[in-house]
C-alpha cells in the first residue's frame, strides 16, 4: 500500500513520528508522500524525508485559504528551483466552504490555474483540494487539459468525478469512507484504476475525533474492496500500480 497523501509536518506528528512510521510499515505501507503547504515548514518537512529515505517523499503546494501574492510566489519559485527533490505539486486547488467572497475565489481560481502550468512544465502530478467546490475544480482541469492529477478526498458530485476519470484523473479515497456516505458512492462507481489510497493524517480517520495516521489506509482498503465485491489483495495490488504509474519517482524496491 502507498499513502499518496499526509501532513506528517503537522504538529500533532512532533512527539511520536518514529512510532507512526513504525506502524505504517508494519501494516504493509510501502511509501507514504507527505504534503506541506505552508512555506514555513517546507524545511521541517525535508529533514522528514531525509531521515525516513526512500520511504517518505514530499509533495509541496500551498493552502488554498492563503491568497497572500507574496507567499504564492514564494512557493512557486521554491518549486521550480527545488523540482528534484519533490514527487509532486500539491496539494493546491479551491475552497469554496471557507472563502464565500466572489473577488477572492476568483484569486483562488487564477493561482490554481498557474498551479496547473506549473505541474505541466514540470511534468509533475498536481494533488487538487476542492472542498465544496470539486465541481469548479475538474471544470478547470478540463479547460486546462492536464490531467495528470489526483483529486483528494473529493467531496463534489459522483457525475463530475466520472467525467474526470474517463481523462486520467485519479481520487486519492481516505480513511472515512468508513462512515462516509459520499465517498462510498464515489468508491461504487468510479473503477478501481481510477483509484489511490491516502490517508490525509491527521485527519479523516476511520474513526471520528480520533488522530489519523498512514497505517489506516488499510481501512481504506477493506472498505473499497467490500464495495466493489473484490479481494483486499485486489484492492492493494491496482492501487499501488496506479501510484507507480503517476508518481513516477517512488521506488518501493527497497
Amino acid at each position: 500500500m502507498i499513502d499518496v497523501h499526509c501532513h506528517l509536518d503537522e504538529h500533532v506528528f512532533r512527539q511520536d513520528l518514529d512510532k507512526v512510521i513504525e506502524r505504517a510499515r508494519r501494516v504493509g505501507v510501502k511509501a507514504i508522500i507527505t504534503s506541506t503547504i505552508n512555506p514555513k515548514n517546507i524545511e521541517y518537512s525535508l529533514y522528514i524525508v531525509n531521515k525516513y529515505k526512500n520511504y517518505v517523499y514530499l509533495s509541496v503546494g500551498l493552502d488554498p485559504l492563503i491568497l497572500d501574492d507574496n507567499i504564492f510566489s514564494e512557493v512557486y519559485e521554491w518549486i521550480k528551483g527545488n523540482a528534484n527533490l519533490i514527487v509532486g505539486i500539491g496539494e493546491v486547488g479551491l475552497d469554496y466552504y471557507y472563502i464565500r467572497d466572489h473577488s477572492e475565489r476568483a484569486k483562488q481560481r487564477n493561482m490554481f490555474i498557474e498551479w496547473i502550468e506549473l505541474a505541466r512544465e514540470l511534468n509533475k502530478p498536481l494533488i487538487v483540494h476542492s472542498r465544496s467546490a470539486g465541481k469548479y475544480a475538474i471544470q478547470i482541469i478540463m479547460e486546462q487539459e492536464y490531467y495528470n492529477v489526483i483529486m483528494h478526498a473529493y467531496d463534489g458530485s459522483v457525475g463530475y468525478a466520472m467525467e474526470a476519470a474517463k481523462r486520467g484523473v485519479f481520487f486519492s479515497i481516505p480513511p472515512s469512507v468508513v462512515f462516509s456516505q459520499q465517498k462510498q458512492k464515489l468508491v461504487k462507481r468510479l473503477p478501481l484504476e481510477s483509484l489511490l489510497l491516502e490517508s490525509d493524517a491527521p485527519v479523516l480517520a476511520p474513526f471520528r475525533n480520533q488522530r489519523n495516521e498512514p497505517a489506516n489506509i488499510i481501512y481504506t482498503v477493506r472498505k473499497i474492496a467490500e464495495l466493489k465485491n473484490t479481494t483486499i489483495d485486489k484492492v492493494i495490488e491496482v492501487t499501488t500500480a496506479n501510484t507507480l504509474r503517476i508518481f513516477k519517482d517512488i521506488d518501493i524496491q527497497h
